[in-house]
């Protein structure tokens, strides 16, 4: 289990920042608000830069923390044993710190732009029946992110050299689809900055429960079915070798 220090949870806080500013930044300035929340949205436009604004902060920023800065992912990490409790629960802290900051950035710069769309809160959309299918929603789009974290990043066989690219096209794509649906937060730091900062609150358990409860889905599966695939590989004998 690594050892985390001041300079990480500052890291987290500060890349937490700068992802949830992009993310709430381009969400008032390119995703229109009303019933058909979709139309005239350039998705394409908001999952792209996403997945290069979190791919270029996990290689820089992230170096010093391991680039969570998503608690949901923070506790994925903590189920793998990857992060003790207390620094588990620190950088939670600090991400939620960077998601209010980020929030209030985006409002001073873009109040009147932003104040329609709550400054880029995350909401389910009419499309949805209700809150349950939103929930269903959050939860997979989690669920996507913290395994390919768990697989390329944190697990045995973790292609570390590829995991940036990988965990920032991973939450671009999930953008993509989801947002029209749900804002495709999860990740409740960046639910929670916008929601505090413009008081609105609508379906709270969703944003805070569904990603934990992707995580520990992406743990389950990544316990139960891709690390004793691993495993059963590293003790298979070798093509040729049989007696």
């Amino acid at each position: 289990m690594q050892d985390r220090g001041l300079a990480a949870y500052i890291a987290e806080l500060l890349g937490t920042f700068f992802l949830v500013f992009f993310i709430t930044a381009i969400g008032v300035l390119y995703v229109s608000v009303g019933d058909s929340a979709q139309f005239g949205s350039d998705f394409a436009v908001v999952g792209l830069t996403i997945a290069f604004v979190l791919t270029a902060l996990i290689i820089s920023i992230g170096v010093a923390s391991g680039g969570h800065f998503n608690p949901a992912i923070t506790f994925g990490a903590a189920l793998m044993k990857k992060i003790s409790p207390i620094d588990a629960l620190i950088y939670v802290l600090a991400q939620l710190s960077g998601g209010v900051l980020a929030a209030l950035l985006t409002k001073s710069l873009l109040e009147d732009e932003g104040r329609a769309s709550n400054y880029a809160t995350p909401a389910i959309s009419p499309l949805l029946g209700g809150a349950f299918q939103g929930f269903i929603v959050e939860m997979i789009g989690t669920f996507l992110l913290v395994t390919v974290v768990l697989v390329v990043a944190l697990g045995i066989k973790a292609k570390k050299e590829w995991a940036p690219l990988a965990i920032g096209l991973t939450l671009g794509a999930i953008q993509m689809i989801f947002w029209p649906l749900t804002g495709a937060a999860v990740n409740p730091a960046r639910w929670f900055g916008p929601a505090l900062v413009s008081g609105e609150f609508a379906s709270a358990w969703v944003y805070v429960l569904a990603p934990l409860v992707g995580a520990a889905l992406a743990f389950a599966v990544y316990r139960f079915v891709i690390a004793n695939s691993d495993a059963s590989e590293e003790t298979a004998v070798a093509p040729g070798t049989q007696s």
